[in-house]
């Protein structure tokens, strides 16, 4: 499976925001989307991603002010990206090896969707329980 199928079934709405807004405002809109991180945006160009790890390690553990602290002080610069043919073995091994949650999708340097560790194991647990049941089917020798 690849990365553009599981954007297919999730769908590639990408929430962003400007570098240039607080930390305060960017966790109201994460709020607001239900999301634990959201990407750094800005004229197209993927300039970082900020999380709730970042604000927990950045604000909360520096005792620093989510009101005065803007976005590009905190915000990952170096952001790790897939494409969209890419499998979800990469992906996997990816966010392992790099202990990251959520990887943006881009193509042609644009960003077309992201995808977290939730999607990724969804699917990978999707595709395991096609196997089974086709390996079940296999050996009692009914057709799946």
């Amino acid at each position: 499976m690849t990365v553009n199928q599981i954007l297919s079934v999730k769908g590639r709405e990408v929430y962003s925001i400007p570098s240039s807004i607080t930390v305060f405002e960017a966790l109201r809109i994460m709020g607001e989307k239900n999301i634990g991180a959201v990407l750094v945006i800005e004229e197209t160009v993927l300039k970082g991603i900020l999380s709730e790890r970042d604000y927990a390690r950045k604000i909360i553990l520096k005792d620093k002010s989510s009101k005065k602290t803007m976005v590009s002080d905190i915000m990952e610069t170096e952001v790790v990206t897939v494409k969209p043919t890419d499998d979800l073995e990469y992906c996997m091994e990816l966010m392992t090896g790099k202990r990251i949650r959520h990887l943006p999708v881009s193509e042609d340097n644009i960003v077309i969707g992201i995808i977290s560790i939730g999607d990724v194991v969804k699917a990978i647990i999707e595709l395991q329980k096609s196997t089974i049941q086709y390996l079940d089917s296999y050996i009692s020798g009914s057709k799946a």
